[in-house]
């Protein structure tokens, strides 16, 4: 009886402890990481779903650009091999990774966009006008997505970064710093407008 009573007075003690030392933020924190994570990965299957579309409403007005198609379509497949579970969120590497996945269908878009400048009756083909404005739209997505993703992420690090929460951390919970979305590289320089 008295070592039953030690422990529920252990307990009360030690719960209340937990919760100001920051233990359950940090956790709410990570899963608001993971939460963020999961609307990036949302709004890149929406435009991987479009892609098909595109390019099955290309074909038709530009039969003989297949080189451009081609990348369009192996690019979308490589983005669907490369995929990063929340566990991998710490990971620079897969994270670099998956990023350049995502550059390389961004490219292939916008070459695929700039073959559709060369056809008038694909420009004037609303088909074609749909999926477009449902890309641009989808673009604007993914960027809201990245950016509160990174503020997630932000929030995470500094947190677990701060004390007491960093002895909460390297004592009871070894997360590690979740990597953000950087910039890919060469995004620094305004691509060059020629007429």
């Amino acid at each position: 009886m008295k070592r039953l009573s030690m422990l529920v007075l252990a307990v009360l003690v030690i719960l209340p402890a937990l919760g100001g030392c920051g233990y359950n933020q940090i956790q709410k924190n990570e899963e608001g990481v993971f939460a963020a994570w999961a609307n990036v990965e949302a709004t890149y299957q929406r435009r991987a779903d479009l892609i098909p579309n595109l390019v099955e409403t290309v074909k038709g007005y530009a039969a003989h650009e297949q080189e451009t198609l081609q990348s369009v379509t192996t690019a979308r497949a490589s983005v669907g091999q490369t995929q990063i579970n929340p566990g991998d969120l710490s990971d620079p590497a897969k994270m670099q990774q998956f990023q350049q996945a995502q550059g390389a269908l961004s490219g292939a878009l916008s070459r695929l966009l700039v073959v559709a400048e060369r056809y008038p009756d694909l420009k004037a083909n609303q088909n074609f006008l749909d999926l477009q404005h449902q890309l641009e739209g989808t673009e604007n997505r993914i960027n809201v997505a990245r950016q509160r993703y990174n503020q997630a992420v932000q929030t995470f690090n500094s947190f677990i970064r701060s004390f007491p929460n960093n002895l909460t951390n390297n004592f009871l919970l070894h997360l590690e710093r979740k990597e953000p979305f950087k910039a890919t590289a060469g995004a620094e320089t305004a691509p060059a407008v020629k007429f």
